[in-house]
């Protein structure tokens, strides 16, 4: 792919209103979004996120009623709820530790300094600002999603306009030390979605980028 077609995507990607149900994500296309998903960067590599792809049409239907009534929650193909850890504990750096040294081989103790640093930056902040630290996370793998999922031609829409706690209460996510954090549907546009044929409104480059 250039950068042609990468800039061309990146143009005909917006935040698609109203989804075709009758069109689904292919298995392949899909695994190269969950691929996104559990690829995207994280602060650490620590990954104090979770996402849930709901797939229950009731569960779905639910979950619509708590987002207002947006039809992308029940009409797109995918819907992934992106959770994030409510605090991060030293039980989730540890459990980390211990995933790099199984993967490269190394003996824990190597890695101590590494551990004691994001002790010190993640655990040692309020329960508040540990959560908020992980839905900041949450949101990079988001925008990595939506870029992926641009690059497949398939359409998708971030969701921030929904009742947080009644999602949590319908997922289940009491007790599991997890909270919503932002939500995507994904799927294909419909014809009738009419937004689709907005031009796209963009400060211009010099005005929001700058070189120092």
């Amino acid at each position: 792919m250039n950068n042609d077609q990468i800039q061309s995507a990146l143009n005909w990607r917006y935040a698609t209103k109203k989804y075709d149900p009758a069109r689904k994500i292919s298995d392949a296309d899909w695994k190269t979004l969950e691929a996104s998903l559990v690829l995207a960067p994280s602060s650490y590599g620590l990954q104090p996120f979770k996402f849930l792809v709901i797939e229950t049409p009731a569960l779905r239907s639910q979950l619509r009623d708590a987002a207002y009534g947006q039809t992308q929650v029940t009409d797109a193909a995918k819907l992934v709820v992106l959770v994030a850890r409510e605090q991060v504990e030293s039980k989730d750096i540890d459990a980390y530790i211990n995933r790099i040294a199984a993967t490269r081989g190394l003996p824990k103790e190597s890695l101590k300094g590494f551990q004691d640093m994001m002790n010190g930056a993640i655990t040692s902040q309020s329960p508040s600002d540990s959560g908020a630290w992980a839905r900041r996370q949450a949101y990079i793998a988001l925008g990595v999603l939506i870029e992926t999922a641009a690059l497949l031609k398939i359409d998708a829409t971030p969701m921030e306009g929904f009742d947080a706690a009644a999602f949590d209460k319908i997922l289940g996510l009491a007790g599991t030390g997890f909270k919503t954090a932002v939500v995507a549907a994904l799927g294909y546009r419909h014809a009738e979605d009419s937004t689709q044929s907005y031009k796209k409104v963009r400060q211009e480059t010099k005005e929001i980028l700058q070189y120092r």
